[in-house]
């Protein structure tokens, strides 16, 4: 699939001149331009529904056509694919009758493709105009960037930023939107949601929280977290939590960390378990390494080593580490207590955090879900490191040894988390989702996370001011572009 073609039905109303196509050539990059006279706005009454419709119709008729797979040649090899997952926080209008949309696809070897597509249309008949491979398990091909004449270009990976690729340092300061859609409640209901806490590396402020009745604030004591909870009943079906966060966060590198007893960090969890195959596998990897510091890289590298990052089938994301160990594939969770499990068996104590990832290259957009990361002690300080990143961007993976970016927002800490009232189903196994049990069964609960960057956060960087704060996104079904995709 060529990717450097410019794309330029999407955007027939707009003349780009053949100087500017020949700079685009030369830079690697394709582009689409967007637009700035009122003709040029959405169409009103095109929403996120309307799209991820038009897509989804567009999947189900080609596969339908083909078998039950949907056909793709990705860079000359021809792949049977299915419907995995539509983002549909990233779904959007670029312009008159012009939509965009990211989906996953998985193949039969368990492959996942992250594929773009453009559609031209309105509600209800939208047509597909192009489609472009975009990642496989979670490794870039390009990226998107918007240049200083507001064209959208592709970059090819290996000529990425550091700030494409997801970071930004030193410092970061944003309004973060927690939401979650409560469904059908049928009968008593319990909900626990994490609150996000100010420490060394973050400030939060909770500026609002919406809510359909009044929360009580539980603490978790083992790993200090703080949790939201409501009894909540058939009255409350189909309301909202809306919870909204001030944000100033700085890059985290190796601390000291004096409230905190390693060997507390020694101890199993239920999913990252003392096994004797973890201990001779840490064993193998760490060989003639003198320090924990250079065990720790070695089995950090084990696990980019022998890990694919693939959200698909059925296992992954519970930050199993046996699954992890056996599958050799999962999603962050999955990365982070294989490495877990390997590093405390050789003495080495490490601990987990979960929290968000905050787009680095658009000043608002919506949030992939939740992001975890991991730390582990060596040399009387904590470093942190983040697996699953490093395994993205091999040209990061140095960075992520040692370093958490400042676009970062934890919510909370730990794994087997217990509060009182808790779950029936018992120790929450880690929490950054909402946790709702209705009569004691767990159901599950639409999240929405998004994000707008503060105003002169890239200032307040070099000053140490503090900009003021723009209001979160207004309440609605529309949910901003993805980070790094084409949007208005």
């Amino acid at each position: 699939m060529d990717v450097t073609a410019p794309y330029k039905k999407a955007w027939r109303a707009t003349v780009v001149c053949p100087a500017a196509c020949l700079c685009i050539f030369i830079a690697g990059c394709s582009s689409v331009r967007t637009p700035h006279n009122p003709a040029a706005e959405p169409v009103p009454g095109v929403v996120t529904s309307d799209i991820d419709a038009g897509i989804r119709k567009h999947i189900r008729e080609v596969s339908e056509a083909h078998g039950g797979i949907f056909p793709l040649v990705d860079h000359g090899e021809e792949l049977s694919l299915r419907l995995v997952k539509v983002h549909t926080e990233y779904l959007a209008t670029l312009g008159p009758h012009e939509h965009f949309a990211c989906v996953d696809l998985v193949d039969a070897n368990g492959d996942v493709h992250d594929v773009d597509f453009f559609m031209h249309g309105d509600p209800g008949n939208m047509e597909v105009t192009r489609t472009m491979p975009h990642k496989l398990n979670g490794i870039p091909y390009y990226f998107w960037e918007q240049n200083d004449e507001e064209n959208w270009v592709t970059v090819p990976s290996d000529q990425a930023s550091q700030k494409l690729m997801g970071v930004i340092a030193p410092v970061d300061h944003f309004t973060f939107r927690y939401r979650a859609a409560l469904p059908e409640i049928t009968g008593p209901a319990r909900l626990w949601i994490p609150l996000a806490q100010s420490d060394p590396f973050q400030t939060v402020e909770t500026k609002a929280i919406y809510e359909p009745r009044k929360h009580r604030i539980l603490d978790e004591q083992k790993h200090g977290n703080k949790v939201l909870f409501w009894e909540l009943g058939p009255e409350d079906s189909g309301t909202y939590i809306d919870i909204r966060y001030d944000v100033r966060r700085i890059e985290k590198s190796a601390y000291v960390d004096p409230g905190s007893d390693p060997s507390d960090y020694l101890v199993p969890d239920r999913l990252v378990p003392a096994d004797p195959f973890f201990e001779q596998t840490a064993k193998d990897a760490t060989v003639g390494k003198p320090t924990d510091l250079q065990r720790a890289r070695a089995l950090y590298d084990l696990v980019i080593d022998q890990l694919k990052y693939a959200k698909a089938g059925e296992g992954w994301g519970q930050g199993d580490a046996v699954f992890a160990c056996d599958a050799r594939r999962g999603n962050c969770t999955d990365y982070h207590a294989y490495f877990i499990a390997l590093a405390r068996s050789i003495g080495i104590p490490a601990r987990f955090a979960i929290g968000a990832a905050i787009p680095s290259n658009r000043d608002e957009s919506g949030v992939d879900g939740y992001h975890c990361w991991v730390e582990f002690f060596a040399e009387g300080k904590w470093w942190p490191l983040d697996i699953s990143e490093a395994d993205k961007y091999s040209a990061l993976s140095t960075y992520y040894f040692g370093h958490n970016p400042a676009n970062r927002l934890e919510f909370s800490r730990g794994r087997d988390l217990v509060v009182h009232p808790g779950p029936a189903s018992g120790p929450i196994n880690f929490l950054a989702y909402p946790v709702l049990e209705v009569e004691g069964s767990r159901v599950k609960t639409k999240i929405d996370f998004s994000f707008q960057r503060s105003a002169g956060s890239a200032e307040e960087a070099l000053s140490g001011r503090s900009p003021p704060t723009r209001p979160a996104p207004a309440g609605s079904d529309e949910k901003p572009a993805r980070s790094g995709k084409p949007a208005a």
